[in-house]
Formats: C-alpha cells, structure tokens, sequence
C-alpha cells in the first residue's frame, strides 16, 4: 500500500490491483472489483485474515484502490491534454505563418494585379497602383518574416512526448507496438505533407513578390499593332508608373480618350505615344485627364503631328 507506481495489490484472494482496475476504468469507464470481489466472497476461497497485510478485509483497501487509480488516470489524461494543447498550437502556428506568407506576398505584388484586375471588370484603378507601391516594402519584409516563422515551425526539432513527462505507450506492453507504430508512420507524413507545403508556400510567395517584374512578358509591351506613320502622333512624360502592369493600365485609359486610335506605351522610358487618324489632332487634354485617372501624372512633350509631315 506504501507503493506509488506498478501493480499495487489489493485483493490478495482475487488478484484484483491498482493495475487490473486502470485497465478496467480505461476499457469500460467503470470498475467491477467491489461487486466481483463480493460475489467470490460468498464461495469458500476467502482467506483475507491470512493473505491480507492487513490481516482484515480487502474491500476498504479495494475502495481506496479505485479512488488513486481514477485520480491517477485524470492526470494523464490532464499531461495528454497538455502535450495535445501544445502540438495544436504549433500546427495553428505553422498554419498561420503559412497563411501569412501567402496573403503578406500577395499584397506586396497588388500593386500591379489589383488595378488590371479592377480595370478587367470595368472599375477605374485611379491611384490604387502609386498608393500600393508606397506599401511594397513593407508587405516584402512581413512577407519574409511569415515565411522565416514558417520554416521554423516545419524543421524544429520535434520533442518526444515522454519530455513533457507522458508516454505514449506504456514500456514493455504487448499493446506497445500497436500503439505507437501507427503513429510513428502517421507522424513521419504528417511531417512530409508540411514540408512539401511549405516550399510550395514559398514557391508562390517567391512569385507572387517578383510579379511585378515578369508581368511584361505575359501582358506584351503594351502596344497596339495599328499605331503607325499614318497617324497624328504625340508623346507624353509619364510618371509614377511601378512596372510593366502600370503600361498596360495606363495604355487602356488612354484608349478611352475620344479620338484615340492607338497608343504604345514604354515602361522604361516612361513615355506613352498616342496615335489618332491623321486628319484630327490628339486631343491632348482628354489624354491628360485619362492618364491623371489611371492614376499617374503625364506632362506633354510633343504635339500631335503626322510622322510623314
């Protein structure tokens, strides 16, 4: 009875021990020790005067048995709540750095997809790109410490369950090995699947940062193929455009211009040539207004002639 840990007799005529009632409690919830223990007592082989320590009944010591395994079993269902509160929080931690990652990339590069996407569905994209691009940077270093967080919870050092005082499996139990192997399979794909995500992550948010460097080659040069010499041309000084997305959005306002037959925009000379028939000038006020609409300030430098004049 001085003992705190093992099988712990307390029926000495029936076998019955802190043990044998744990496995009971945890198979059925309850404990038939008392009532089986009664029911053997009525047949002769009751011998608690001789085998008992106590040299009396065990039915008191089998009542107090009951009571230390229930508590005893509460506290390691208490250490596995623990041990599953902190495993939870590191997974909704992975999971929300990787959420982050993705959302914090995404608005790094919103100041090129938003405006053409606004622009696609007929809604104006008046200084959403400057106003973004003043954002940039800082969706850029929140975008890498997400992804840092993440890379940190997916490769940490994963502690085993018995440093937080619990075991898994009982050690030396024949149930031992259906325990824990499944586990240790599920735990290893678990792991896996977190990886390949997280470098999928990545992957996208990598893409997602630099969009607005590549965005030229699938959107072309922002040109238009019936922009020739056969038309009253004139050039306007652009400013505030972030990238090649910012050519494209700007190109499609200045198209809604009256008059406007064609227009090529040059992202890297921050220029926009506007192309109209060759019998009526550009109409340079309506030109202005458009690019100031798309969200940038134009400034003109020459005036609307013909190539061949």
């Amino acid at each position: 009875m001085k003992e705190s840990s093992g099988e712990r007799p307390l029926c000495y005529c029936f076998g019955h021990s802190v043990g044998s009632i744990k496995e009971e409690l945890g198979t059925k919830g309850r404990s038939d020790a008392l009532e089986d223990i009664r029911t053997k007592m009525k047949d002769p082989g009751c011998h608690c005067e001789t085998s008992n320590p106590s040299g009396s009944c065990c039915l008191g010591s089998v009542t107090n048995g009951i009571q230390i395994a229930q508590e005893e079993m509460q506290m390691n269902d208490s250490t596995v709540t623990l041990a599953s509160t902190a495993k939870s929080s590191t997974g909704r931690g992975e999971t929300i750095a990787k959420i982050g990652t993705l959302v914090s990339a995404i608005m790094a590069s919103a100041c090129c997809w938003l405006p053409l996407l606004l622009l696609a569905v007929g809604v104006s994209g008046a200084g959403i790109a400057t106003m973004l691009e003043t954002y940039r940077p800082l969706f850029m270093v929140v975008t890498f410490g997400f992804l840092g967080a993440a890379f940190y919870f997916t490769y940490r050092p994963k502690k085993a369950a018995a440093n937080v005082g619990y075991d898994c499996c009982p050690t030396g139990s024949a149930k031992a090995k259906d325990c824990c192997a499944p586990a240790g399979i599920h735990r290893f794909s678990v792991i896996a699947l977190n990886k390949v995500m997280l470098w999928g992550v990545t992957v996208l948010a990598v893409a997602f940062l630099f969009f607005p460097s590549y965005v030229g080659l699938f959107l072309g040069t922002a040109a238009d193929a019936t922009l020739s010499g056969n038309m009253n041309q004139a050039v306007f000084k652009i400013e505030g455009m972030t990238c090649e997305g910012c050519a494209s959005i700007l190109a499609e306002s200045i198209k809604t211009a009256p008059s406007v037959l064609a227009v090529h925009v040059d992202y890297e000379a921050g220029e926009a040539v506007v192309g109209t028939e060759i019998c009526c000038p550009v109409p340079a006020e309506e030109v202005l207004l458009a690019i100031e609409q798309a969200g940038f300030k134009g400034k003109q430098l020459s005036s609307g002639s013909s190539s061949n004049q």
